[in-house]
């Protein structure tokens, strides 16, 4: 390895059969894994080879309207595309509103809420300006 990177983010959700299927659907990632996880609670793995997050819940749901003080200052994931009308569009797609479209030197972004409220940033800094 030549720098340091990300290699995974561990989120909590309501229903991670869901967001597994909502964020296959969008950015085309694969299962990695799934299986059990603390608390009696369960876990799918879904990404790239490289890089991946963590879709986790408790029993039944549990934990997913829980705070935990050290994730409060989470404000969003951010995703990095080629193409941002493509990846726009499988938003829509599976239901969910893109909002806060921006152009800034070097890229553009837009961003969504999935179901829990979670935020996600897609930036692409491969296509022209958005007229």
């Amino acid at each position: 390895m030549t720098h340091p990177f990300i290699e995974h983010v561990n989120l909590t959700v309501s229903d991670p059969d869901r967001t597994a299927g909502i964020l296959s659907a969008i950015f085309g990632w694969h299962e990695r894994w799934r299986g059990p996880a603390r608390d009696g609670g369960r876990t799918i793995h879904l990404g790239s080879d490289a890089a991946y997050v963590a879709l986790y819940t408790g029993p039944d749901g549990q934990h997913a309207d829980t705070r935990y003080p050290k994730g409060e200052p989470l404000n969003h994931v951010g995703v990095q595309v080629d193409d941002l009308d493509t990846i726009e569009m499988r938003v829509k797609a599976v239901g969910l509103t893109p909002f806060n479209h921006g152009d800034y030197e070097p890229g553009h972004r837009f961003y969504f809420l999935d179901p829990d409220g979670i935020e996600y940033e897609v930036v692409s800094y491969a296509e022209p300006r958005r007229r």
